[in-house]
């Protein structure tokens, strides 16, 4: 006769034994909800229920967004912000760290503001402010991007100079409003007083340490050398008004190096974060901001980082912060614990997946999912404002997004040396339709498409055309796809003779980079 077994399992190691779970799938009246106050995102993947995100039900409006590239990140970012904007009349930053959503934020209407491309910020800027709270985060910035932490007497001289730079430009540290006798508002210094304030102190030669007031001035000099002044400049961005501008991508691509994309990022989300509590609590239903940091990992993973602060206040305020990247460990655990939604896409990585699973606790079958998903399938997991008798996450089959209409600019230069261009309009999901009837593969599609972005939509035709031809496409169907955007016969015969003359002098080289390389 068999002997019954009696072991103790934990709850974590019971939720990841299917056998004894009902379907990972909340009932439909957690999924669905008010169309005037929530976010359609897309299907259940297995009862094809059309799931809804508001914030009304979650502990709180953040989201955290993992996944590789090309899984559909940006996309759902995207349409998150879209949707956002016609129910609850959201404004959006996104601090966009390669220059990502640069096109698209333009042809939304919304305004890019391109950070080393001849927009700057001044580090000092209070933006409604005191200069002691705007010092303090100026440190705190320095602290998270540099080592001066460890140099104690640096940071006091560091401190101490930008002090005296607000007290030489007639600030009074502790006080918000900052105007001169006849009522003009006051001009903040820049880093390049503080760099004075201490090179003067140097040349004096009455500080008893003037190695370590050296090194206080290579510091600053990082910020304020000619051609790498972004933050030593007065500002061209309307830093008091950034939080209601509607859309607006800040784009940090201009600049040098992830130190200063960094202290650019941080910066912005100081500012916001004093105006969300200038702002005050909010009565009024909906989220008034959402703020995107992509990629940002230097920051999201700082535990004193402004992105936890808002993440940690923003409820009361109706700000919502989205934080996505590929490597999920690079956001930070109080960023993950706080956020009330979690959105995975494909992620192929096990230590990437432990984590996941090892933070959100679900389910292996959920796991093996996670692994095998195509373009736009993704998992959500999200933490109810009331205890629920059922697990929270769940898989979607697809975002179901929205994107604008997309112009693309096909240029051609006769044999004659003449110039045509042809204009092709359409939205994104139509030229991939055009394109996937004809043939291609879902990889070659998105290389495609890839390659216009990264062009600024413009692409020469000839160099399209060869590209169809190295992803297998037949003449037969170029011309066809040609004639389709109304090309002529003729045009369509000079285009295949320049490609084939061109074909013969790229030789082994890659076809891809030849077509970046162009003007």
């Amino acid at each position: 006769m068999g002997r019954l077994r009696i072991s103790n399992v934990s709850n974590t190691t019971l939720s990841r034994r299917n056998f004894l779970v009902r379907p990972p799938e909340p009932p439909p009246e957690y999924l669905m909800a008010d169309p005037l106050n929530s976010i359609f995102i897309g299907f259940t993947s297995i009862f094809n229920i059309p799931y809804s995100w508001t914030y009304e039900k979650l502990t709180n409006p953040h989201i955290t967004i993992s996944g590789i590239t090309g899984a559909g990140k940006s996309y759902m970012v995207k349409t998150f912000l879209t949707r956002a904007s016609f129910v609850w009349n959201s404004n959006a930053i996104i601090i966009d760290w390669a220059g990502e959503y640069r096109s698209w934020v333009k042809q939304t209407g919304g305004k890019v503001i391109s950070l080393g491309k001849g927009s700057s910020i001044n580090l000092l800027d209070l933006a409604g402010m005191k200069p002691l709270n705007r010092i303090k985060q100026v440190m705190r910035s320095l602290e998270i991007l540099t080592d001066i932490g460890q140099y104690p007497e640096q940071k006091r001289l560091t401190e101490m100079a930008i002090e005296e730079a607000y007290k030489k430009a007639k600030f009074v540290l502790d006080s918000k409003i900052q105007r001169d006798r006849i009522g003009r508002q006051l001009k903040a210094p820049t880093l390049k007083d503080v760099q004075r304030i201490l090179e003067v102190m140097l040349k004096k030669g009455t500080y008893e340490f003037p190695a370590e007031l050296e090194n206080a001035i290579y510091r600053i000099k990082k910020f304020t050398r000619p051609g790498e002044d972004f933050f030593s400049l007065e500002s061209t961005v309307d830093l008091e008004n950034l939080t209601k501008s509607g859309l607006v991508g800040i784009d940090l691509s201009g600049l040098p190096d992830e130190t200063f994309r960094a202290l650019a990022a941080l910066t912005i989300l100081q500012f916001i974060k004093e105006r969300m509590r200038t702002t005050g609590w909010a009565r009024k239903k909906g989220i008034k901001l959402i703020v995107v940091l992509d990629e940002a990992w230097k920051i999201a993973k700082e535990e004193n980082s402004d992105a936890v602060m808002i993440v940690r206040e923003g409820r009361k305020y109706n700000f919502a912060l989205i934080v996505a990247s590929q490597n999920p460990t690079d956001i930070s655990e109080a960023i993950f614990s706080n956020a009330g939604t979690t959105i995975i896409f494909r992620t192929k990585y096990e230590k990437y997946l432990n984590y996941l699973q090892n933070t959100l606790n679900f389910s292996d079958y959920i796991r093996d999912h996670i692994a095998k998903f195509g373009v736009g399938q993704c998992v959500v997991n999200q933490i109810s404002a009331k205890a629920t008798a059922f697990s929270e996450t769940f898989i979607i089959d697809k975002v179901i997004g929205i994107e604008p209409v997309f112009e693309y600019l096909l240029e051609f230069k006769t044999l004659g040396g003449d110039y045509m261009a042809k204009t092709v309009s359409m939205d994104k999901e139509m030229f991939r339709q055009r394109l996937r009837l004809y043939g291609l593969s879902e990889e070659h599609i998105e290389n495609i498409s890839k390659l216009f972005e990264e062009k600024n939509r413009h692409m020469d035709v000839v160099s399209f055309v060869i590209l169809l031809e190295r992803y297998g496409l037949a003449r037969r169907n170029i011309t066809n796809l040609l004639k389709d955007i109304n090309l002529d016969d003729s045009t369509i015969i000079d285009i295949f003779t320049k490609a084939d003359y061109k074909k013969m002098n790229i030789g082994s080289k890659e076809i891809t980079q030849v077509i970046l390389e162009e003007d």
